[in-house]
Parts: C-alpha cells; sequence; structure tokens
C-alpha cells in the first residue's frame, strides 16, 4: 500500500509499505481521509506532539474510513461500517486513569504519533477507539471528530451559562471550531479575534458572531468577557486573554505554545478578579458529543476545510509551499 513515512524531521517519503497487522481486539480500516493538524507539522520539524513520535511513522491521526477487517474478538463492528477514530489510547491502569482522567495516561499512546496513522491507504486501529458514522454524516466531515472532539473537552472543563460572553482568540481551524461550538452550548455572545481578514469573515458567516477584532490592529476589549479561549498559543495572546477577563471570568489555554515559551501576567488579578485558568489536553471521553454535533447539523465543516491534498502533495503543504490554509485533508481513492 501507499504511505507517507516521516523518516526523520522535515523528511516525509511516498513508499510502498506493507498492509499493517491487525490485532484480534483492532480493525483494518481503508483510509477515506486523513486532516493535516499543526500536531502534524510539529511532528515534522521534530517537535512534541501529545506523545513523543520516533520516526519512522506514518502521521495522521484526524481520520475517517470504511472497515476493510475486523479482529476475531471485536464486536460491534463490522466490514464495511463507515467509522471514524480516537487516535488516543489509554492504558486503563494507571492512577490516572483508574481516576476518570484518561487525557492524562501516563502511558498514552496514539495512532499517528506513536503508531502507524492514517496517512497510508490502510490503517489499524483498537476497535475501542473506533466509533461508527451515523447515516447522514460524510466520511469528509467525520474525519474531523478528533479536532471537533478536543474541542468539546476544554469546553466541557469550563463551567457554561446562557448568561455569558465568551471571546475566542484565534482565527484558525480550532478557533472557529470554538466559536460554533460556543454558540452551539447556548451562550448569549460569542466574539472571535484573528489576524486574517478573510477568516474573520468566515467566522461571521458560519457562526453569526457578535463581533470580530483583529489582534494585530486592535486592542481587545479588556475586562470583558465571562469566558476565554486561547486557541493560538502565543505569549502575546495569552496574554491578551487574561486581560479581556471580567471578574469572575474563566480562561481556557487551548493554543499549544512551544516548549520554551512564558508570558506573563498580574498575578494580583488572578486574586482580585478570582480567575480561573485552565488547560486543555487531547480529547478524553468527547467523541459521542463530537458526533452527536456533526449529526445535528448545527456545525458548518464543510465550508472550513479550504484544500483537499493528494497524499504526494503533503510534503509541499509541510514546506509552506501550498499557501495559506484553514484545514487541509488528504483524500484517498474510494
Amino acid at each position: 500500500m501507499k504511505a507517507l513515512v516521516l523518516k526523520n524531521p522535515q523528511e516525509l517519503d511516498l513508499e510502498d509499505v506493507p498492509t499493517p497487522h491487525t490485532g484480534s481486539g483492532e480493525v483494518l480500516i481503508r483510509t477515506a481521509y486523513a486532516g493535516i493538524c499543526g500536531t502534524d507539522r510539529d511532528l515534522y520539524l521534530g517537535l512534541p506532539g501529545s506523545a513523543k513520535a520516533d520516526p519512522p511513522i506514518i502521521l495522521g491521526h484526524e481520520n475517517s474510513g470504511r472497515i476493510a477487517y475486523v479482529g476475531s474478538q471485536v464486536t460491534g463492528l463490522a466490514v464495511g461500517d463507515n467509522v471514524a477514530v480516537d487516535p488516543n489510547i489509554y492504558c486503563h491502569q494507571c492512577n490516572y486513569c483508574r481516576s476518570g482522567k484518561p487525557g492524562l495516561c501516563s502511558h498514552l499512546s496514539a495512532i499517528g504519533v506513536t503508531r502507524n496513522g492514517g496517512m497510508a491507504e490502510y490503517f489499524s486501529a483498537p476497535a475501542e477507539v473506533v466509533y461508527k458514522v451515523p447515516n447522514g454524516v460524510a466520511l469528509r466531515e467525520a474525519s474531523m471528530m478528533e479536532p471537533i472532539s478536543c474541542a468539546v473537552h476544554g469546553v466541557n472543563l469550563m463551567e457554561l451559562r446562557p448568561s455569558q460572553k465568551a471571546l475566542v482568540i484565534g482565527d484558525g481551524f480550532m478557533g472557529q471550531l470554538f466559536a460554533q461550538i460556543l454558540q452551539c452550548y447556548g451562550l448569549v455572545q460569542v466574539d472571535l479575534a484573528g489576524i486574517s481578514a478573510e477568516k474573520l469573515a468566515l467566522g461571521r458567516r458560519l457562526s453569526n458572531i457578535h463581533a470580530t477584532y483583529k489582534t494585530d490592529c486592535e486592542t481587545l476589549p479588556v475586562e470583558a468577557y465571562d469566558l476565554v479561549v486561547e486557541a493560538v498559543g502565543l505569549p502575546a495572546t495569552q496574554a491578551q486573554a487574561i486581560q479581556a477577563c471580567r471578574r469572575g471570568a474563566q480562561v481556557l489555554m487551548f493554543g499549544v505554545g512551544a516548549p520554551d515559551a512564558h508570558f506573563t501576567m498580574n498575578t494580583y488579578d488572578i486574586y482580585q478578579k478570582e480567575l480561573t485558568i485552565k488547560g486543555s489536553f487531547i480529547n478524553p471521553l468527547s467523541c459521542m458529543d463530537a458526533i452527536s454535533l456533526l449529526e445535528s447539523g448545527r456545525l458548518n465543516i464543510s465550508d472550513l476545510i479550504s484544500h483537499e491534498l493528494k497524499l504526494e502533495q503533503v510534503p509541499e503543504l509541510m514546506e509552506g509551499k501550498i499557501g495559506e490554509t484553514t484545514k487541509a485533508l488528504v483524500t484517498f481513492p474510494n
């Protein structure tokens, strides 16, 4: 089968490799779509993802497809089922798993990070992380189950009320998802901030958001929001997230910063405003909610997908030769 193999940092090769072995508790999936994520770019550059990746490895952790083979111990799944896959695999034995926090698993492994993923014609996955795609949900949109579930997990870490006003900082794919999902959860006002006039216009059209702000040329409102989602990961925007909080506000630090990055803030604000600041890592126990949001039709994922690429075009994207994207998918022939 054809697969895109990360041999070393900044070295992606299209190769013929054997179809993966499928264990008794696993299924073999013929890939339909594989999303390209910021984590994939980080791994390509040699930076860490949700776990450490040791090349050679086949990337691809945002995947949908059709089951081609079912292991002997698998129940509830059948050849021909349309499925989406949660890449994160937990040990179920460590203290975090046993205390209801599997996302912090001490022995986390991940499809497309620590084991071969979906930038290949076929990939295998444990049955426990494979979800049937409901009728009426296209595999194109279903491939986005993983990033949607990451946003859902972040939202679920917050205490939400309809009267809250929220700001999402970041006009990329994840920021756009957060804007839509917060509206699905019923917040009275959701604003979006970013640097791309085109992407902000897209957010206005898809999310019916209340207002937009360009962070490179306009100061964001100060002490104006009950909930702020930082979906960029830069020290400057992380500091802006704190400044935008009114008393009693919550901040979700979702954007992935550089491992050595820091930002400064007034610690008295945490005390005097009773701020709640939370991080959000991967997507534990959130895939069913993500699928339900897709099935409801309340998310517009299709218009956020800006590029559909062939497998051999992915190195060009990683090298910055494709241009600006909102979300790029690798498509595979049926």
